[in-house]
């Protein structure tokens, strides 16, 4: 009994048929957009051969959701959040649609390219919050940290078949039908969504505009256990995201070896499949604060060990001990903010956190890079994780709240 509560809780898709058919559908659309990503980038090289070309997919995909992303979350507090998402969702899908064609065709420049990926991130932006009232709508509050551990395991198992499963294509099928793949996609993620009521916000709905989003960010400056647990996020992130440093890291300590630097990624990805398929037993526990610290605090000092290591076998081992920490802090952070969060400002909150979870890598990759060409790349990933740590514990030193962070009972403190 107890190794059977160990495993993922599985009691979202037992006790909620929306949750199962929504699950699937994401499951399936995250596949299509991994595959997406993947020929995006083969198609960009390909055409161009030029990193700066590679690089500018990154910002084609990040800036509409940092531009457009509190707003879109304001917008889904004032609408049916069901509805708002089913156009997202279509939205994204003819994105798809068109780079397929063009895909077949052919000479299409690039730019045009990167201007429909820019457009599907942007739908991908006002879906987002939408989607984040889902969980809490559709679940008991004591099974949404369950809910969202089940979203992380389908997506960080899609995230290993995804871009493998795109390779293949490629060679077998060209980049067109790999588009067009990822746009029938998106229908299974719109008959998920479909079937579910009307969901309009709980509450008074967000004021238009700039006035809406400085509400939203007024919540989130007042909130102790939200704000800290997006500072926490950030810490992680910015101080410490190692991915940009593999390539020199791979150089400086394991003879540049492309299998192992292949392999990386990979032993990210395989921590996070692992620790979302054996989180029954902390999901459970319902004292997501605390979970969520200690994860993180585990994430900066496996990439401390991880520099420290010269043995490659050892720091794959270390990879996946940080992959599956930065995993369960996922879960428990998303946890927090959807059960802390007024239905009323859930969009402009999740959307938000999708912001930090975008920018921060982001931002983590350029400081890691720099400080790299300054030092070392073991340096800049030890200094890094010595920097998540101390950071981390000193959120939790000034953030009582967030040690002692369970499931509220009541409204929201801090608000």
């Amino acid at each position: 009994m107890t190794l059977t509560r160990s495993f993922v809780d599985v009691r979202p898709l037992r006790t909620s048929p929306p949750f199962r058919r929504l699950l699937i559908g994401r499951t399936v659309s995250v596949l299509g957009g991994f595959m997406t990503m993947v020929t995006v980038m083969y198609q960009v090289w390909d055409r161009t051969h030029s990193t700066a070309w590679t690089g500018a997919v990154g910002l084609a995909q990040a800036l509409p959701l940092v531009a457009f992303g509190l707003f879109a979350g304001a917008w889904a507090d004032r609408a049916d959040r069901r509805r708002v998402f089913l156009v997202a969702t279509v939205g994204q899908a003819a994105c798809s649609l068109l780079l397929a064609v063009q895909g077949f065709t052919g000479h299409v420049p690039v730019a045009a390219v990167l201007l429909l990926v820019a457009v599907q991130s942007a739908f991908g932006a006002l879906g987002a919050p939408a989607a984040g009232v889902f969980l809490p709508r559709l679940l008991p509050r004591e099974q949404v940290a369950a809910g969202l551990a089940l979203q992380q395991v389908t997506g960080q198992s899609m995230m290993l078949l995804g871009p493998a499963l795109a390779g293949v294509l490629l060679g077998w099928f060209g980049i067109g039908v790999c588009y067009l793949l990822d746009a029938l996609s998106f229908g299974l993620a719109f008959y998920g969504a479909f079937g579910l009521p009307a969901l309009p916000p709980e509450g008074e709905p967000s004021r238009a505009g700039l006035h809406g989003v400085l509400d939203g960010l007024r919540f989130l400056a007042g909130h102790q256990v939200v704000r800290g647990a997006l500072i926490t996020d950030l810490a992680a992130t910015v101080l410490s995201f190692p991915v940009s440093l593999f390539p020199l890291v791979n150089a400086e300590r394991f003879g540049g070896d492309p299998r192992t630097l292949g392999l990386f990624l990979s032993a990210l990805a395989v921590g996070g499949v692992m620790a979302t398929g054996l989180s029954g037993a902390l999901t459970r526990l319902g004292r997501p604060g605390p979970v969520m610290l200690s994860a993180s605090a585990t994430w900066g000092a496996a990439l401390v060990l991880f520099g420290l290591s010269g043995d490659p076998w050892t720091g794959l081992a270390l990879l996946v001990v940080a992959g599956a920490a930065d995993a369960t802090a996922v879960v428990a952070r998303s946890t927090l903010v959807q059960t802390r969060t007024p239905d009323a400002l859930l969009g402009r909150v999740t959307a938000a956190e999708q912001i930090v979870g975008q920018a921060g890598p982001n931002l983590g990759n350029v400081r890691g890079g720099l400080l790299a060409g300054w030092t070392s790349g073991v340096t800049s990933l030890v200094t890094g994780g010595v920097l998540c740590v101390l950071a981390v514990a000193a959120v939790a030193t000034a953030t009582p709240e967030l040690r002692a962070a369970g499931r509220p009972a009541t409204e929201p403190d801090g608000a």
